[in-house]
């Protein structure tokens, strides 16, 4: 058990294990958990968007690795972002009849928006809650049953053209009023007139990492990729879609040849302030779920590409993965903040409700509740995995691509993937830098946590990492 103080913050590290080298073993397995009663609400707005079918089915895809001394999961499940105590249901279930650690499973969500609902507000939902934690706990147990002697590779390759940051400056004077009535610097989704935007506000990460696993006959078992791209869309009213995470994993079984117990998956990476829409450029018209298989396509043509590139897959690899939990302070309004959203909200007149700038209500329903949230602090659970020469780092946040490629940069590891929206969603992750400038993504009710969480978990990512490679 290691303890670390940071200035007003207590970060506690679970029990973890390193392990040396020794022969691998992995297991895969897919696991449909498409929702089967319907209408179901899509959680992936503001307002309310029932489902009456899904287009295209929702997984659960899990990797098991296990060296004799350490057994890890990654999995991804077809979900717009899994609460921790939905997960952590998942992670005791598959516990208990695999004899695994539940600190030593990752599962993240893949963030797409016209995913279903898991609250249990209805019959349909309750249902789904129950089919949802068995499937995904059915396929960490049928990936630990499948394990047999593997060899692991891992490699990226870049994909800028699917990739733009959505938070812009603007040209003078076209800055709307944000909800709370005031004028960020930056705006997200500002458009694509040339005559209002002036530049994006960060960068991107235009690489698709991929872990690559084979048995010893060099038979694939299983494909773990990872791309900071929020997600698509496109998907008509009315349906479900997996979005483009889901059509790669069907795709991609073609590029390396992968048998029909092949899995591939595509975890979302540092996207939150990353998406698919090329600012400054007319794009031309889309059927539904056009822009989804050609974002797939491309992925899965740069995996194929990335996996080239990994000379020799290795069997004899160190094998690691340590949890921490860090605990984070609440953001709190101040007290003219709360007067002034209570002052929204007391307003009834229709057409005073119409002048207030767009969302006005909405936020300052958040910025209420956030003061009289009764808890003070939250406790989040990061991650650090290490397989040879590859790492990976999970954060439970939709985090800022800043922090993916900063975390890639300072890693100890000559190739670092960073998976977002891990073991949980707690809203967005902007960076300090970010914060100042405003935007959707800063606001009270997106952003829930201190503003230099970003900096506490970089820092704790960082020590984990420099930990993992002390273990040969």
């Amino acid at each position: 058990m290691k303890s670390i103080l940071l200035p007003g913050i207590l970060t506690l590290a679970s029990l973890c294990t390193h392990s040396h080298a020794a022969t691998i073993r992995a297991g895969a397995s897919a696991v449909d958990i498409t929702p089967k009663q319907f209408p179901m609400n899509m959680p992936g707005g503001f307002s309310a968007n029932m489902a009456e079918k899904a287009h295209d089915p929702f997984h659960s895809r899990a990797l098991v690795l296990d060296n004799g001394e350490t057994t890890l999961a990654m999995v991804v499940v077809d979900n717009l972002g899994a609460g921790p105590d939905v997960l952590n249901e998942v992670k005791a279930l598959a516990a208990a009849k695999t004899g695994m650690s539940p600190d030593k499973m990752l599962i993240s969500s893949t963030h797409t928006h016209s995913g279903p609902s898991l609250n249990t507000r209805s019959e349909a939902a309750a249902a789904y809650y129950k089919q949802f934690v068995e499937g995904v706990a059915g396929s960490i147990i049928q990936a630990h049953a499948a394990l047999k002697p593997a060899a692991v590779g891992a490699a990226a390759h870049p994909l800028p053209d699917e990739v733009f940051n959505r938070r812009w400056y603007l040209k003078p004077g076209k800055m709307p009023l944000n909800p709370f009535g005031r004028l960020d610097t930056v705006k997200m989704n500002p458009g694509t007139s040339p005559d209002v935007i002036d530049r994006p506000a960060g960068p991107t990460d235009p690489d698709i990492t991929i872990l690559s696993v084979q048995d010893l006959k060099r038979k694939p078992i299983a494909l773990y990729a990872n791309y900071s791209l929020h997600y698509v869309g496109g998907a008509p009213d009315g349906q479900m879609s997996a979005d483009y995470f889901g059509e790669f994993a069907r795709l991609m079984p073609s590029r390396v040849r992968g048998g029909e117990n092949f899995v591939a998956m595509m975890s979302n990476g540092t996207s939150g302030d990353i998406n698919n829409i090329p600012f400054g450029v007319t794009r031309p018209p889309r059927e539904p779920f056009e822009q989804i298989r050609i974002v797939a396509q491309k992925a899965a043509d740069t995996a194929w590409l990335a996996h080239r590139k990994i000379e020799k897959h290795q069997s004899d690899v160190p094998l690691g993965m340590l949890q921490r939990e860090i605990t984070l302070k609440y953001r709190r309004p101040s007290a003219q903040d709360v007067a002034e959203a209570k002052a929204v909200l007391d307003i009834k007149d229709k057409d005073a409700i119409e002048k207030l700038p767009r969302l006005a209500q909405n936020y300052a329903r958040s910025v209420v509740n956030a003061s009289e949230r009764p808890e003070d602090t939250l406790t989040v659970k990061i991650q650090a995995i290490r397989i040879g020469d590859f790492a990976v780092c999970a954060i439970p946040f939709e985090t800022f691509v800043e922090i993916g490629l900063d975390l890639k940069k300072r890693s100890p590891f000559p190739q670092t993937m960073v998976v977002g929206l891990a073991n949980a969603r707690h809203g967005y992750l902007p960076t300090p830098e970010q914060h100042k400038l405003g935007g959707y993504e800063t606001w009270l009710g997106t952003n829930q946590v201190q503003e230099d969480t970003s900096v506490i978990l970089t820092n704790n990512l960082l020590e984990m990492l420099a930990e993992l490679k002390k273990a040969q």
